[in-house]
C-alpha cells in the first residue's frame, strides 16, 4: 500500500474509535442579532452604599438623596450622604419571628406634600399574631413617624414562615399587597383567607379596591382578593405597559415569575396537610390555572424582590425584569416580549459577589438599589451601568 495511504487510514481509524467526550465540538455560531444583543449589555458598577445592616428587607428613595430602609427585626432607618440614623418605631407594634417582621416599604406618590409611607409587618393580634399593612406619617425632617393607621390586618401568620408581604403602589393609585400562605395548605385556594394572594386596596382608607373581581362578596376578606393560588409572594412590579408581575418562592423546585390577571388562580394547592411535593401550578383544579411566565425548575434560586428596569443607559438590560435571588445569590435580568413570553435571562457576574440578595428598587435617577440578606454585615448596594453619570 502507498505509505501516504497507510498514514491516512491510521488517522481515520484513530478518530473513529475516540470517545464522544474526547472529540472537539465547536460552539454553535450565534446569530449576528444575538451577538449584537450580548455586546449591548453594559458592564455594571456596584457600590456598597449603606453598610452594617441586619437582614434589611426593603429600601426606597425619599428624594433629595435620602433612602428609607427596613430591617426585619423591626428597625426603620434613614440614610443620607453617608450617614444612617434610626427612625424610632413603637416597639410594641412589630412581631419578628422566622421569616416575618418589618418587611416591605412603599412611599406615597404625594410624599412631598403628605409625608405618608406604608409598611408591611408582623403584628400582634388579640388571638395571636398576624401580618398587617400600616400607613404612617413621616415628619418633614424624616426623624419620627406618627399616626399609625392599620389599612388591613389578619394576613395569616403561624411560626413566621411564609410571611410574604410585598407592597406596590400601582399607577392607578391602588396599593397591591403580595402575601404568603403562612405554610397552611388550604390558604392559597381559600378566597376567604388573605394568605397566598395578591390583595388590592385603597391606600388612603384601607377599603377594598372598587374594581376587584369579588368586590360584592359577602365575605369581607374575599373583597380584597386580586389573584390567588400563590405560595409566598416576594416581589411585585408594574411594567411600562401597565401589566402587573410577581415573583414567588417555590418549594424545592419551580420558583416563579407570574403575570398577574384580576381574578387569576396561580395553582398552588398543597393539600392534604402541607404537601410540598405537589406542582406549583396544579392544573387539575377546577377552572383555569395560570402558568408561570418563568420558572426556575430544579433547584430553586429563591426569587425575591423584582423591578422593571428602564433607561437607555441600561442597554440590553433596559426593559427587563430584574429579579433578586436569595439562595441563588444573583440578579436575573429577564427579557420578555410584548406578549409576555420569555426571551432570555442574564445573570451578570458583577452581582454574584455579595451573597443573598433580597429587594431591588429603581430610583428616579435610574440606579438600582439592592439589599443583601445574609443576616449580618448586610448592605444596600447601588448598581449603575459603567459609563453612566
Amino acid at each position: 500500500m502507498n505509505p501516504l495511504a497507510v498514514v491516512v487510514a491510521t488517522c481515520l481509524l484513530s478518530l473513529s474509535t475516540m470517545s464522544p467526550s474526547a472529540t472537539a465540538r465547536p460552539e454553535p455560531l450565534a446569530s449576528p442579532k444575538a451577538r449584537a444583543d450580548r455586546a449591548a449589555a453594559p458592564a455594571l458598577r456596584v457600590k456598597p452604599l449603606v453598610t452594617g445592616l441586619s437582614t434589611p428587607w426593603d429600601v426606597q428613595s425619599l428624594g433629595g438623596g435620602r433612602l428609607l430602609i427596613t430591617e426585619r427585626e423591626g428597625q426603620l432607618s434613614l440614610w443620607r450622604r453617608g450617614t444612617r440614623r434610626t427612625v424610632p418605631l413603637p416597639t410594641d407594634l412589630v412581631w419578628a419571628q422566622g421569616e416575618t417582621g418589618l418587611m416591605s416599604l412603599a412611599i406615597d406618590p404625594g410624599f412631598a406634600d403628605n409625608g405618608r409611607i406604608y409598611t408591611c409587618l408582623g403584628g400582634y393580634a388579640k388571638s395571636g399574631n398576624d401580618v398587617r399593612v400600616l400607613a404612617w406619617k413621616l415628619d418633614t425632617e424624616a426623624a419620627t413617624v406618627s399616626d399609625p393607621q392599620v389599612l388591613i390586618s389578619g394576613l395569616p401568620a403561624t411560626s413566621g414562615r411564609h410571611g410574604g408581604c410585598r407592597l406596590l403602589i400601582t399607577r392607578d393609585g391602588a396599593l397591591l399587597v403580595g402575601t404568603g400562605d403562612a405554610a397552611v395548605g388550604t390558604n392559597a385556594q381559600d378566597l376567604g383567607s388573605l394568605g397566598g394572594k395578591t390583595l388590592r386596596l385603597n391606600r388612603r382608607t384601607g377599603a377594598p379596591w372598587p374594581d376587584n373581581r369579588w368586590i360584592d362578596s359577602s365575605v369581607p376578606a374575599t373583597r380584597y382578593v386580586f389573584t390567588y393560588g400563590h405560595r409566598n409572594v416576594q416581589g411585585l412590579s408594574q411594567r411600562t405597559d401597565g401589566s402587573l408581575w410577581s415573583a414567588e418562592h417555590g418549594p424545592d423546585r419551580d420558583d416563579e415569575v407570574n403575570r398577574l390577571r384580576s381574578g387569576g388562580n396561580y395553582g398552588w394547592n398543597p393539600v392534604p396537610g402541607y404537601n410540598e411535593s405537589v406542582p406549583m401550578t396544579e392544573t387539575s383544579l377546577p377552572g383555569r390555572q395560570i402558568k408561570a411566565r418563568w420558572s426556575s425548575g430544579s433547584p430553586t434560586v429563591a426569587t425575591s424582590g423584582a423591578a422593571w428596569v428602564t433607561g437607555r443607559e441600561w442597554g440590553a438590560y433596559a426593559g427587563t425584569l430584574a429579579v433578586a435571588a436569595l439562595k441563588g445569590e444573583r440578579v436575573l435580568f429577564m427579557k420578555f416580549d410584548a406578549q409576555g413570553k420569555l426571551r432570555n435571562v442574564r445573570t451578570p457576574p458583577a452581582l454574584r459577589k455579595y451573597g443573598r440578595l433580597r429587594s431591588i428598587t429603581q430610583t428616579p435617577r435610574g440606579d438600582l438599589l439592592i439589599t443583601t440578606g445574609n443576616g449580618t454585615g448586610d448592605q444596600v448596594l447601588r448598581v449603575r451601568p459603567r459609563g453612566s453619570r
